[in-house]
């Protein structure tokens, strides 16, 4: 037989080319080194793909915003009944332009978050999509996520809503912050039980840090 890499002629029960190295077959009982581990593992048979979960920014993660919004706009609207002639009129006209620029800015943030991003997980991916008009979707492999936490500010967790964040060897997305999520941490929880299962799937071990 010859040597894949260098095409030397070599006997047929030849472990290694004596020329330049190159391993030709696994004798009996051999232990595969840590670049074979990672081949057999991509090279595992995929199973059936399930979809686990759907999701995307929920409006209850608003309320907080919504709630700030009103305090600034009473506290505007104070500002102009006590505003005294001749100024009144540019008070109120100030703090009618600077509701308006709030309260619009946030209805078009809400719109791009809870419109504009939109996440799967399956037993093999993790799939958001990024877009109203165009739309760009992106896939992170489970078995390549890294880290999986979450937080949730005060009013988050009373509402039941949160923050996930996603660390992955992925190399277009190595860090995905997935923001407004009903029931974040039962969700994190879930995307990181996927991964290890995915690992252990494909015999590959995770390190405890």
């Amino acid at each position: 037989m010859n040597c894949p890499a260098c095409q030397a002629a070599m006997p047929a029960d030849a472990l290694f080319c004596n020329k330049c190295g190159q391993r030709l077959q696994d004798s009996p009982g051999a232990v595969p080194g840590p670049a074979e581990k990672m081949r057999q593992a991509r090279a595992t048979p995929d199973e059936p793909e399930t979809k686990l979960w759907s999701g995307g920014f929920s409006p209850k993660a608003m309320i907080g915003y919504w709630l700030l919004a009103a305090v600034v706009t009473i506290g505007g609207v104070i500002v102009g009944v006590f505003a005294t002639a001749p100024t009144a009129g540019a008070v109120w006209l100030l703090v009618g332009l600077l509701s308006i620029a709030l309260w619009g800015g946030l209805g078009l943030y809400y719109l791009y978050l809870r419109y504009g991003m939109s996440y799967e997980l399956t037993s093999q991916r993790l799939i958001h999509k990024i877009g109203l008009l165009s739309q760009t979707t992106n896939r992170i492999e489970v078995i390549d996520v890294d880290d999986v936490s979450t937080h949730q500010t005060f009013i988050e967790r009373l509402l039941g809503v949160g923050t996930i964040k996603i660390l992955s060897s992925d190399t277009s997305d190595p860090m995905l912050i997935i923001r407004g999520i009903d029931d974040a941490k039962r969700i994190a929880t879930m995307i990181d039980n996927v991964r290890r299962d995915e690992r252990r799937r494909r015999g590959m071990y995770i390190e405890t840090v």
